[in-house]
């Protein structure tokens, strides 16, 4: 199994081509985008915010002389992998890297929160994670190679009350990656999961976090940081990084606490972010 704590070096990663970038209107996929950029990749963005996308993209365009295209698209919708597919791919335009970011969460009890909340976090948490991969990956194994970057959280490495449907999509992703990386070893495709602590985003704002909890009075990494981080990595065909030492420190300390304690533990923790 890929090491859970490796760290990007900084050579052999491949010439600039294009990226699709899925929720980069802001937070961590806005982040990715200007490191992509700054690197020379031409870029496709996607996010449901089409205003914010041409703000970026015009922004981008400006500083770096980069190529943008902005397709907006709600990822909940179950057609929309097929879209974007069509429009890049189909269109002309080849992806060489795809970002699977697009995510959010909610917090509260299970019961409590609406099932098109949840639904939908499913929706765009897995299944859209999922479906680009299958619609892309076979067009990189086809042209002999390409990354793949899926955004993951350290979420994936507990469960989570108060978060349930949140914590459970995040293991599926790294799951997912780890088992898609080994079945495309020899094509040339590789897939790189992200799995980020504490992230100073607007993602708490929006699963309606509040409180100041023990992780949080911590300084958390900067999006920047994460998607260069991460950047780096996918360029590189790492599998699954965990940015910041006390993050990869965490992750690796609850494979060794009793699993029945650690429910407990994490609603403690987000008890303090509701």
């Amino acid at each position: 199994m890929t090491s859970r704590t490796e760290t990007p070096s900084s050579s052999g990663a491949p010439s600039p081509g294009r990226a699709l970038v899925t929720g980069a209107s802001s937070g961590i996929g806005d982040a990715i985008a200007r490191e992509l950029a700054s690197r020379g990749w031409d870029l496709v963005l996607t996010a449901r915010s089409e205003e914010r996308l041409h703000r970026l993209a015009d922004e981008l365009r400006e500083r770096h002389g980069v190529g943008v295209h902005v397709i907006s698209e709600d990822l909940s919708d179950t057609e929309a992998p097929a879209r974007l597919e069509a429009r890049t791919e189909g269109a002309g335009l080849p992806v060489d890297l795809l970002v699977n970011n697009a995510g959010f969460g909610r917090i509260g009890p299970l019961l409590a929160q609406e099932a098109e909340d949840a639904n939908a976090m499913i929706a765009v948490n897995v299944t859209a994670v999922t479906e680009l991969l299958r619609r892309f990956a076979p067009h990189m194994v086809a042209r002999g190679g390409g990354r793949i970057l899926n955004v993951a959280s350290t979420a994936a490495f507990q469960p989570g009350p108060l978060m349930a449907v949140y914590y459970a999509t995040k293991a599926y992703v790294v799951s997912f990656s780890e088992a898609v990386r080994n079945e495309l070893a020899s094509s040339g495709v590789t897939v790189t999961t992200l799995c980020p602590g504490v992230t100073g985003s607007e993602f708490h704002e929006r699963a309606g976090m509040h409180g100041d909890s023990v992780l949080e009075r911590l300084r958390p990494a900067s999006a920047e940081e994460v998607a260069r981080f991460g950047v780096e990595a996918a360029l590189l065909g790492k599998g699954v990084v965990i940015p910041g030492r006390l993050n990869r420190i965490l992750a690796t300390a609850v494979r060794f606490v009793p699993r029945s304690i650690v429910p407990a533990i994490v609603r403690r923790i987000q008890e303090g972010r509701g």
